[in-house]
């Protein structure tokens, strides 16, 4: 913290939406995209909120920071994005302190995910952290938790079999064209789009669709060419891509564009074509229901469909959260050490000065006074003494703040905080 904001009483917060309340086209009004999550942070500093993190998918976007009230994080949010605080507030939810750091948690390891077990989301979260620590924005607090949180998904899908089965978008997209499509080795397939969804996808759609006839279009060609040398498909040219559609049986549009890539203008067809629509916001215009054997299916539809396996992975939740609890449980251990360490430090001193005073004066009163005897005992005294106020702080029910004041009044110490304010 920088020295005018030592007065600030901050709180760690977690605001956002997800697929829970909103649905596709108003979660698409709140995504940041990679230039959007640079402007968030730029404002936020600009408005000395110092340390924050910034996570945006298809089914969520969300900011964890400190802040004095939410309603700080809220409006860096809406000023960045197409959302307003009114729909905000109809859909989005706050969390605060340890409810902020368990939502991240749930996040994380797939639990809160629209498909159980989605593992997609802790990449986000990664690329959240590394755009906030290049900008100066994490602070010890946040980096202890980002990593406490990858940990603990690390450990959930090493651990358990939350992850079996269609446990992403990408993969519950081609379970539903392997379903939906008759002779779907046959059939010529269209992937729009080469980001990380897209490129998942693809990869899902070569080693399980048994398919030969897959092309590729992406605005810039030369990742797209990146991906078609690994996994042996199709390029063709974004110019190309009215005519590609034409010939498609099927499109997966995959984009990440903020407005409509994908609109019936595009469309003369001569033959049905299943849509799926991976992106948020949209990327494929509702229109193109209009035409006659044009199917759109997007991320919420797919979200429903019911997968063999989701009961089975469901029994797994107990598993994941148990090693969630113990993650959990050791970050806040040690944010609550962090918080009274100082004082323990503190209080150590206070009776090393009590001790070398009284055994200056028996020093003087006694001609056989033993020093190393006396240094022994007393140090042994000064280490349980101070282990019994660490374990009361420890405590789950300590209220430390309290605490951390009592004793400070009681040995006369020298807060670290106002130690900070007189330099």
């Amino acid at each position: 913290m920088k020295n005018g904001n030592l007065n600030k009483h901050l709180y760690f917060y977690a605001i956002g939406l997800s697929y829970k309340k909103a649905d596709a086209t108003l979660r698409g009004l709140f995504a940041i995209d990679q230039d959007a999550r640079t402007l968030v942070l730029q404002q936020a500093k600009n408005e000395g909120i110092e340390h924050l993190l910034l996570s945006s998918t298809c089914n969520r976007t969300e900011i964890y920071g400190f802040a004095e009230h939410p309603y700080q994080l809220i409006k860096l949010l809406c000023d960045n994005s197409k959302g307003s605080v009114q729909a905000f507030q109809e859909v989005g939810y706050i969390y605060k302190n340890k409810e902020a750091v368990h939502h991240m948690f749930r996040v994380g390891t797939g639990l809160d995910s629209q498909i159980l077990g989605d593992f997609e989301i802790i990449s986000q979260l990664k690329l959240g952290f590394a755009a906030s620590k290049a900008m100066g924005m994490v602070n010890a607090y946040l980096e202890r938790l980002v990593n406490a949180v990858i940990q603990a998904s690390k450990r959930v899908k090493t651990e358990t079999e939350i992850s079996s089965g269609a446990t992403s978008v990408s993969f519950a997209s081609v379970q539903y064209i392997i379903k939906n499509v008759s002779d779907i080795g046959s059939k010529n397939i269209l992937l729009f789009g080469t980001g990380k969804i897209g490129r998942n996808t693809c990869e899902n759609l070569v080693k399980h669709s048994k398919n030969e006839q897959i092309t590729l279009i992406n605005r810039t060609k030369d990742k797209a060419e990146r991906l078609a040398r690994k996994l042996n498909v199709v390029v063709k040219d974004y110019a190309d891509l009215h005519l590609e559609l034409q010939n498609a049986d099927v499109v997966v549009v995959a984009t990440g564009a903020q407005n409509p890539t994908v609109d019936k203008t595009l469309l003369n067809l001569k033959k049905p074509l299943l849509i799926l629509d991976l992106s948020v916001p949209r990327n494929v215009h509702e229109n193109v229901q209009d035409i006659s054997g044009v199917s759109l299916v997007d991320l919420d539809q797919l979200s429903q469909i019911t997968d063999e396996t989701l009961e089975k992975r469901k029994v797994h939740i107990p598993a994941a959260e148990a090693i969630i609890n113990e993650v959990e449980s050791e970050f806040i251990d040690w944010t609550k050490q962090r918080k009274f360490a100082p004082t323990i430090h503190a209080l150590k001193q206070k009776l090393n000065q009590i001790k070398e005073s009284e055994l200056m004066v028996q020093r003087k009163k006694m001609n056989d006074f033993n020093e190393e005897q006396a240094e022994l005992i007393s140090a042994r005294i000064i280490q349980k003494i101070t282990n019994h106020f660490a374990s009361h702080l420890k405590d789950d029910d300590t209220l430390v703040e309290e605490s951390i004041e009592w004793i400070e009044k009681i040995f006369q110490l020298s807060s670290p905080q106002k130690q900070k304010q007189s330099h």
